[in-house]
């Protein structure tokens, strides 16, 4: 689209967005903060003015147009002026994820996108300091929190305010030029993905991007001008940054940040009070959340003694029935339950509901998803937490469920102006009920990938996103998600990363690692299928003086296994090549590597990682148990035993 056209429609940019929305809910509360007292309210108009003041600053110290600065800090008013400003100045905010413990990952953001600028939290600052020298390009840090021995490329946030204060006085004109001349092709951010440390994806989102999202959004569900929420989730992630922030400023509504304790566990204990004092209309969450508050509400039940915990069991059974997948709730003969399961909600549910601060409609679920057992446990009680689907190249939401209109177990309904289409292996287009890759299409994808032109034309072809996640549409039109298509690693909070760089690097730079494949597709933490070098394995028992076909023999081989994994952890000689959540907590050891011969390997010798998955699904599973969570299980020993008896060669 020609330049002269794309702002045609002036709500198509995120300045412009913003100031529509400032205009028409001027003295609407949009941010709530607490700091030493009780929670603070900012309204749009007061957020307008540190925008103008903060884009101001960042001009005046030569920030210009398409220049990137990276943004590394938990949530709070100061993020979202600080992201807003530096869009104003028609430069790229880098949002960068608070759970960066490795030095390498933050440094390998900021090099790679080429960041002039920084801003950091009290938190993050030793982040950033400590990767300064190697970043000559960094010209300026300025810190949202006040600091004694500051760097001399350091300056305080209330600094750069003053210096906006002093640019608007002279450059007004030049002020309101600058962000009126953005146009909706331009970038917003550059959001990292979890990639191999060696490789993360910087996905390019516009401002059409962004606010096409948002105009889908709304098409999903109403969210009114007197709705509040707690953004619980790390602000930089595409789910909290939509949803939350731009979402609820495009209705006049309002969003409260987490305070923040003096360690994580005492900010996780502040959820609950802060939610108390928010009593928000609306929550987003991932399902570690969603089981923390359940297991939470659920050991309150059981404090309370047996006769009451059994009547909650009850009253969930009796809600379960009643409910069923939501939409045919109360069909047939399950009416007659209505009455019972109203008496519960007023007696005990309700109650439940208080602790959330009593006006709570309901959650959206995003990330991983929500085990449909969760999802009924929050329907029951009055809160329903309705499953949603997206991923940061769609900037980020395709589908949802709804209070209107929901199915319990799928991620609800496509949001308009989207073409979704289910794709074979070859990119055929499937028939509704099959299962494929999810594919889509629509103004909220993605540019592409930063720095990265394989990966662009890899992922985005005619237009269309190819997700990598397999699910299929059902009769209804609501779309079920049932997995990764190919190989990345998801979490249980929703976080994705791509395995091969750590399968690569244990097996080429460890001792005792033949084969080895991650596994980790929602769960709570990551295994490996693994393969042994069975003569360095025998060398080291003989070196041990043990023998090979001795339980203390295969505890040696096991233990050196581990030996090999631990390299890649906290101490190790390759200490912070990847994050330490990726690396195996636990390993079966197979009884056979992958071959040709038993099309484990295709014919240009590449793992077939499905093949892999299901022939060996049983220890999968194995491995997320007790049993399979000590190394030393018997199945380990069982296999070495197996490998090495009657023989003393490989």
């Amino acid at each position: 689209m020609p330049a002269r056209e794309q702002n045609q429609n002036p709500m198509k940019t995120i300045p412009s967005f913003f100031e529509a929305y400032v205009e028409r809910y001027t003295n609407n509360v949009l941010m709530w903060e607490k700091k030493d007292g009780p929670y603070q309210g900012l309204t749009y108009g007061e957020m307008r003015n540190m925008v103008h003041r903060f884009a101001g600053g960042l001009l005046s110290l030569g920030l210009n147009a398409g220049d990137r600065v990276a943004l590394l800090s938990e949530g709070r008013n100061y993020w979202v002026m600080s992201e807003l400003g530096i869009l104003y100045c028609k430069a790229i905010c880098v949002p960068l994820s608070v759970k960066l413990d490795e030095v390498s990952e933050v440094r390998f953001r900021i090099a790679h996108s080429g960041c002039r600028m920084v801003i950091a939290s009290s938190r993050q600052r030793q982040k950033v300091l400590s990767i300064l020298k190697d970043l000559k390009e960094i010209e300026k840090v300025i810190l949202l929190d006040p600091a004694a021995d500051m760097d001399e490329k350091e300056i305080f946030v209330e600094d750069v305010l003053k210096l906006g204060d002093a640019y608007l006085e002279k450059n007004r004109d030049t002020f309101e030029k600058t962000w009126q001349s953005v146009q909706e092709n331009d970038l917003v951010n550059i959001s990292y993905t979890s990639g191999t440390t060696a490789d993360p994806k910087g996905i390019m989102l516009t401002h059409r991007n962004y606010t096409a999202n948002v105009e889908q959004a709304q098409t999903l569900m109403h969210i009114p001008e007197n709705f509040r929420t707690l953004l619980i989730l790390p602000w930089d992630h595409a789910f909290a940054h939509t949803a939350g922030i731009y979402c609820f400023m495009s209705k006049g509504a309002s969003m409260a940040s987490l305070k923040l304790g003096n360690t994580a566990m005492e900010t996780l204990k502040n959820i609950p009070l802060n939610i108390k004092e928010i009593q928000p209309n609306l929550l987003m969450s991932v399902p570690v959340l969603a089981k923390n508050f359940r297991n939470n509400i659920e050991k309150a039940i059981r404090d309370k003694g047996k006769v009451l915990n059994g009547l909650f069991g009850f009253a969930l059974k009796v809600a379960y029935i009643y409910n069923q997948e939501g939409h045919n709730k109360g069909k047939g003969w399950r009416i007659l339950l209505k009455p019972l399961y109203s008496l519960f909600d007023k007696i005990m549910f309700k109650k439940i509901r208080a602790g959330f601060g009593g006006k709570l409609d309901f959650f959206i679920g995003g990330g991983a998803l929500l085990d449909i057992e969760l999802q009924r446990f929050f329907y029951a009680i009055g809160m329903p937490m309705f499953q949603g689907y997206g991923l940061t190249e769609s900037a980020p939401i395709i589908s949802s469920n709804a209070p209107h209109r929901h199915k319990l177990g799928s991620s609800g309904f496509l949001v308009d102006n989207l073409e979704l289409k289910i794709c074979d292996d070859n990119g055929n287009a499937l028939p509704v009920g099959e299962k494929g890759e999810i594919v889509v299409r629509g103004e909220n994808v993605m540019a592409g990938y930063w720095k990265n032109e394989k990966a662009t034309a890899e992922t985005l072809k005619n237009g269309w996103l190819h997700t990598g996640d397999l699910g299929y549409m059902d009769k209804d039109g609501f779309l079920y998600v049932l997995g990764r298509f190919k190989s990345l690693l998801i979490s249980s909070d929703g976080e994705k990363f791509s395995p091969e760089g750590i399968e690569e690097s244990l097996v080429n730079h460890t001792q005792y690692i033949e084969q080895l494949m991650l596994h980790n597709n929602q769960n709570p933490y990551t295994i490996a299928l693994l393969y042994p070098k069975k003569d360095a394995l025998r060398r080291w028992v003989k070196h041990k003086e043990l023998d090979i076909n001795s339980d203390e023999g295969r505890e040696a081989m096991i233990k050196a296994i581990n030996y090999d994994i631990n390299h890649y952890r906290k101490g190790g000689k390759n200490e912070g090549e990847f994050p330490e959540r990726w690396l195996p907590s636990t390993f079966a050891i197979l009884p056979e590597g992958f071959t040709a011969e038993n099309q484990l390997l295709n014919s240009t010798m590449k793992m077939i990682r499905g093949r892999v998955t299901g022939r060996y699904k049983h220890l999968i599973d194995m491995l997320y148990t007790p049993e399979g969570k000590n190394i030393f299980n018997e199945h380990n020993k069982n296999v070495l035993k197996d490998l090495f008896s009657g023989s003393q060669k490989p």
